[in-house]
């Protein structure tokens, strides 16, 4: 995930990268890599799942519209699937959190009010 995502975006200073605890990402590979690129490493404090809340329940919602509702043949057919999902999900999808609107949608009027 990291190296593809480096791939894609070129300025990476001031970056903040949040993860779990997890091995992997406690591993000094992981965390040169990170210092190298100017990326700033967060992790949640151990043992506590409110570090993590919006994206635990973000996967929660995924998986109950998503993953529960479907039979999957291949990986790559699940893989579609979440793409295909993570677009609806942040253009088209409306909270009642944020007024009605898609997150994409509500990040824009946010960040226009304030330019």
């Amino acid at each position: 995930m990291l190296k593809k995502s480096l791939k894609k975006i070129k300025n990476t200073e001031n970056i903040i990268l949040h993860s779990d605890q997890g091995w992997q990402y406690q591993m000094k590979a992981y965390q040169n890599i990170l210092k190298e690129k100017g990326i700033i490493q967060s992790m949640s404090r151990k043992g506590n799942c409110l570090d993590n809340a919006v994206i635990e329940n973000f996967f929660g919602t995924l998986k109950s519209e998503m993953f529960y509702t479907k039979k999957f043949k291949t990986i790559n057919e699940l893989k579609k699937e979440i793409k295909q999902y993570i677009t609806y999900y942040n253009n088209d999808r409306i909270r009642l959190n944020l007024n009605g609107k898609s997150p994409v949608q509500y990040r824009t009027l946010f960040f226009n009010n304030f330019v």
